[in-house]
């Protein structure tokens, strides 16, 4: 393919091949499949397990193990936010924690007030896709609502007083302040740790992307076919790089005031983002080995490396500040809080999945309650598990959750007898499982869930002895019966939203490379635009697979969405500063 000028206006659309999308298939094989472990997974794990274990042993301490379920769920706050920075993570979390009180607020006065599982079941529903949406919409996550509707299902069918609400609920909050503290402790030792996270990955997937740009057609930009091949991993590179370098952006606009070691980090996505707008060969071509390097340093716990400036950028800011600042302001929040309605409101795309879930949540509990299972809530959490964004995810998720629970089931039957040693080895049985969950789950969802199985089954344990056979049986039955329900929902009730969602993503995606072609010289404006455009390509990205993997509805514009891919990648290389060379080694000064 020839190069072509840059300029204003809509892609050229050519006639390209119909390519398959990149996650339709319902392949066990690949759902199975484990992955290399997180870089971060030991700081929920231990977050989760320091947050718990004070409010166990205190409970443990004055003989009221019975209450424990209220104080875990303040407990397990401390596992959300561990992306964010610390100033941003700390607004995140409270409103975790606020969340996950109102939740157990419903349930626990829904139990009080009747005892109809009918009834119970159609709140624990309703709350289910309430959560869905709500966590969708804000982005919070992972573990998303699965925990939210966790705690407020099992509330709903646990014998409850109206004036032992108050109670219940200050433990909670008194759980989840003391979460608050967990999770943002690490600030006092790496105030800029997440940010640190964020650039390294950026950079790594730079190197990544320079030491296999794939093959050149003409034109340095262009991102290859959509879902790139085997033989051509250059433009799933690409599309990894420009993900990594959005996410690291964002990291550093919501990290608080400048600092050095954050202006040094800006200068390092700024070369991250130079490596895969235009990897191919020429004078001032990225060197990965280099930018490997600049990984290893900045996520390390020495000085952050500061690379040379580039010619033709803004020394100190790229533009940052100005956004930054202007993020802040009342109109750009007011604007935050319009987009968070209109992504939960009637034309939300979001809509179809919290249909699924109402509808999966209440088939599942109906279904258990008519076969006499005395704790459907576990039915519900598998049905809203499997409530994922598109069919084929959906359909991972069942088995992932089915084969996790049944071998869960096998290692609860294990341990048993060593958790009824003592209320002491009780405590301690929940608290290693916490952990496992949570260092396991990154792998593969199955994994984790082979230790989440036995320590929902041992949270039962803190109320009174239960007859194993009666508590294994039950979760075998709500979990197929759970997954069922879920995966049906998922197939009769589609998400046609999908592909407008792409639509949407192609309109944002020219006004942003328009955008990008008109800005002049100034180094701020030009960043910023260019900033916007990757952003616009990312969430481009996201619609299209998301559509993709959807089983009815109108043709995606594969053509389109490939040209407005590609074009927006020119842009981007054709707007990027000329570089000079930067092979020497960068000097080391942010401390």
């Amino acid at each position: 393919m020839s190069d072509t000028p840059v300029r204003p206006g809509r892609p050229s659309v050519r006639r390209l091949p119909q390519l398959p999308p990149a996650v339709r298939g319902l392949s066990p094989a690949s759902a199975l499949r484990l992955s290399p472990p997180s870089d971060t997974w030991f700081k929920p794990a231990l977050s989760v397990v320091v947050a718990s274990a004070v409010p166990h042993l205190a409970l443990l301490a004055v003989g009221r193990l019975d209450l424990v379920v209220y104080s875990m769920a303040g407990s397990l706050c401390a596992l959300y936010g561990h992306g964010l920075p610390y100033a941003r993570r700390a607004r995140a979390l409270a409103g975790v924690v606020l969340g996950m009180v109102a939740g157990l607020a419903v349930s626990l006065v829904t139990a009080s007030l009747t005892g109809s599982t009918a009834v119970l079941v159609a709140v624990g529903a309703l709350l289910a896709a309430v959560q869905k949406v709500l966590c969708d919409a804000t982005r919070i996550g992972p573990p998303a609502h699965v925990i939210f509707t966790f705690v407020s299902s099992a509330a709903l069918f646990a014998p409850q007083r109206l004036d032992q609400i108050p109670g219940h609920l200050a433990l909670t909050l008194g759980a989840g302040a003391f979460a608050w503290l967990v999770a943002l402790a690490p600030a006092l030792v790496r105030r800029e740790g997440p940010e640190r996270r964020a650039v390294a990955r950026a950079l790594e997937a730079a190197a990544v992307c320079a030491a296999d740009p794939g093959p050149r057609s003409g034109n340095a930009a262009d991102p290859g076919p959509r879902n790139g091949s085997a033989a051509d991993p250059g433009p799933r590179n690409r599309r990894a790089a420009a993900a990594a370098v959005h996410a690291a952006w964002r990291c550093l606009l919501a990290s608080g005031r400048p600092t050095p070691v954050r202006r040094s980090l800006e200068r390092l996505v700024v070369q991250a983002e130079a490596a895969f707008v235009a990897p191919g060969p020429g004078a001032g071509a990225a060197d990965p080995d280099r930018l490997r390097a600049w990984a290893a340093l900045t996520r390390g716990r020495g000085p952050v490396p500061t690379p040379a400036s580039a010619p033709g950028t803004a020394d100190e800011l790229y533009g940052i500040d100005a956004e930054r600042t202007a993020l802040r302001a009342r109109e750009a929040r007011r604007t935050s809080r319009r987009a968070l309605l209109r992504r939960i409101g009637p034309g939300s795309p979001l809509l179809p999945v919290a249909v699924r879930t109402l509808f999966g949540c209440a088939l599942a509990g109906y279904l258990c309650a008519a076969l006499g299972v005395g704790r459907p809530y576990w039915a519900i959490v598998t049905a809203a598990s499997l409530c994922q964004a598109n069919l084929t995810l959906s359909w991972n998720r069942a088995l992932q959750r089915t084969l996790g629970n049944l071998l869960g089931v096998l290692v609860f039957a294990a341990v048993l007898p060593v958790s009824r040693i003592s209320p002491l080895a009780l405590v301690c049985c929940c608290l290693f499982f916490g952990f496992a969950a949570e260092a396991l789950i990154t792998r593969n969802y199955w994994l984790g869930s082979v230790a989440v199985t036995p320590m929902a089954l041992l949270v039962l344990e803190f109320g009174g002895t239960h007859p194993a056979g009666e508590l294994i049986g039950d979760r075998v039955l709500d979990t197929v019966l759970g997954a069922a329900a879920g995966f049906l929902a998922a197939t009769l009730v589609t998400n046609r939203r999908a592909a407008g969602r792409v639509e949407r993503a192609l309109a944002a995606t020219d006004r942003a490379r328009a955008a990008a072609e008109r800005t002049g010289a100034d180094p701020a404006d030009r960043d910023r635009a260019r900033r916007t455009l990757t952003a616009s390509l990312v969430e481009l990205r996201e619609a299209g697979d998301t559509a993709a993997g959807e089983w009815w509805q109108r043709a995606l514009p594969e053509q389109r969405l490939l040209a407005a891919e590609r074009a927006g990648h020119r842009t981007l290389a054709a707007t990027a500063p000329r570089r000079g060379p930067t092979a020497h080694a960068p000097s080391i000064g942010a401390e």
